[in-house]
């Protein structure tokens, strides 16, 4: 297993995901994010079967900085208790997970 993690998200929309992904990447919390668009969601919420339409959004991140970015989404999202949830990377090309690395570094 490598350092690296990506972190799974839902969002309410489009625009919301993009808010996210912005704010988590230049403040360096994240290397990259991919809004990949909108997916149907069923759900208990409340006692009550839910269903709508969401954004996921996948992150690229460390290890070190899992709670930092955690606390920010928490921060930007709109969600009561947004999905949020973190993904070890088994391995990869190591030129990505490098990159990953560099882009997450606190020394940039």
């Amino acid at each position: 297993m490598t350092d690296v993690r990506f972190i799974y998200v839902t969002a309410s929309s489009g625009e919301e995901a993009e808010k996210i992904a912005i704010a988590v990447v230049e403040a360096r919390l994240a290397a990259c994010a991919n809004v990949l668009g909108a997916s149907r969601s069923f759900y208990h919420w409340n006692g009550k079967l839910e269903r709508g339409e969401e954004v996921v959004l996948v992150l690229k991140t460390v290890e070190r900085l899992e709670e930092p970015l955690i606390r920010r989404i928490r921060e930007l999202h709109t969600y009561e208790c947004p999905a949020i949830v973190v993904l070890p990377v088994l391995g990869g090309n190591e030129a990505f997970l490098q990159w990953v690395r560099a882009e997450t570094s606190p020394l940039r």
